[in-house]
């Protein structure tokens, strides 16, 4: 039996984690013993106790309790963690995924002492090295000894930066392999849809119709933290209102919330507190969110798992940042860039929701990425 020392420690990565701790019970745990780790890099009940609840993940051997501190400080205290738990637990190897500073911590107090990483979500890039999780990705991937890219865009930025992807020698951190195996939260998307259906009410305790209202998530710093860019979104949001006479759901974001009472004009303030079409929300489980993914008629939205959600569910989707790693996304008109310029938003809400010739091709694998990533761990942890 070989010991997997899996990382999380913000939302998203719960639920990625989701479909391989499902792909280890059903087919992996006579090969892989797997021991969670949460760093605590963002902790609130709302947005991590009850994902593992819902989406029956095992509970984490492992509580680092960072909480929020500055990149440095919170990246030192996880490193330090980690290093401990991979000692102790004598692993024999590290998985991590995504962009965040708990990525990067695992990713570094691994490979300084010879353990392999795993990185799942390898290769993804935005070519804006001002936004943390591109310096994160790009530190994580070059000490990595097995990469997952889930498109064939990461497979060539990974190339383009001098891996091979065709070693034949051993893996290792010198010489590791890369493969493409799809992306995870297309299977936890076909997995938890049906359960949506079967259990979230949120469509009725919200009153709402289905495909007949916007969907808004914000939570990057670069939004939320930008008063100028704060205020350009939510003026956007309401004239979209006005002129779509759509509802408008958004589940708010701890941060978000903080900062609209800090950085709003007070004229928004009072446009959202008078407005019953405007419905600021606390947040939700991963299976109300996929509800009202599926039944919106139009994403709104600065949140990369939500952008591939959108293209799963095949709703069209306005992104709130200048870049994405899912350009796949945008080059097959499914979504816009807007950033936070009020006008693009409401001129990109209004040209997705009279489009429709849209297509769906198979651009994030089968739905089998789970699986596939599990049989490469297990086939390398077998001859090392």
């Amino acid at each position: 039996m070989k010991k997997i020392i899996t990382i999380i420690g913000a939302r998203p990565q719960i639920i990625k984690s989701s479909a391989i701790s499902r792909a280890i019970k059903n087919s992996f745990s006579h090969i892989l013993d797997e021991i969670i780790v949460h760093t605590g890099q963002h902790y609130d009940e709302n947005m991590s106790e009850v994902f593992f609840t819902e989406m029956n993940i095992p509970l984490p051997k492992y509580n680092l309790k960072v909480g929020s501190s500055s990149h440095a400080n919170q990246t030192s205290e996880i490193m330090k963690g980690i290093e401990e738990i991979l000692i102790s637990e004598e692993a024999n190897g590290i998985l991590i995924y995504g962009d965040t500073n708990s990525t990067l911590a695992g990713a570094i107090a691994a490979s300084k002492i010879h353990i392999p990483v795993f990185h799942v979500e390898a290769g993804l890039r935005s070519f804006n090295k001002s936004m943390p999780e591109e310096i994160n990705r790009i530190m994580s991937d070059h000490v990595s000894t097995l990469l997952f890219c889930p498109t064939e865009t990461a497979l060539r930025n990974l190339k383009n930066e001098g891996i091979s992807l065709s070693h034949t020698q051993k893996a290792s951190i010198d010489t590791p392999h890369v493969y493409l195996c799809g992306d995870i939260m297309l299977d936890n998307s076909l997995y938890f849809s049906k359960l949506s259906d079967e259990n979230s009410t949120i469509l009725s305790e919200l009153n709402l119709e289905k495909n007949n209202f916007i969907l808004v998530t914000i939570h990057r710093n670069a939004n939320t933290d930008d008063k100028t860019n704060l205020n350009s979104i939510f003026t956007a949001l309401i004239q979209i209102q006005k002129e779509t006479n759509l509802d408008i759901v958004l589940p708010l974001h701890p941060r978000t919330k903080k900062m609209m009472a800090e950085y709003l004009d007070e004229t928004i303030i009072i446009e959202l507190e008078k407005s019953k079409k405007i419905k600021i929300i606390p947040p939700v489980g991963f299976l109300d969110i996929i509800s009202l993914e599926k039944n919106s008629k139009l994403i709104i939205t600065d949140s990369g798992g939500m952008q591939k959600e959108a293209f799963f569910f095949q709703k069209p989707c306005v992104i709130l940042r200048p870049e994405t790693e899912w350009i796949e996304i945008v080059e097959n008109g499914n979504a816009i860039l807007a950033n936070a310029d009020e006008q693009k938003i409401v001129e990109s809400t209004l040209i997705l929701l009279n489009k429709t010739d849209f297509t769906y091709p198979e651009l994030y694998g089968d739905g089998k990425g789970a699986d596939f990533i599990l049989t490469k761990i297990s086939e390398y942890c077998q001859i090392n």
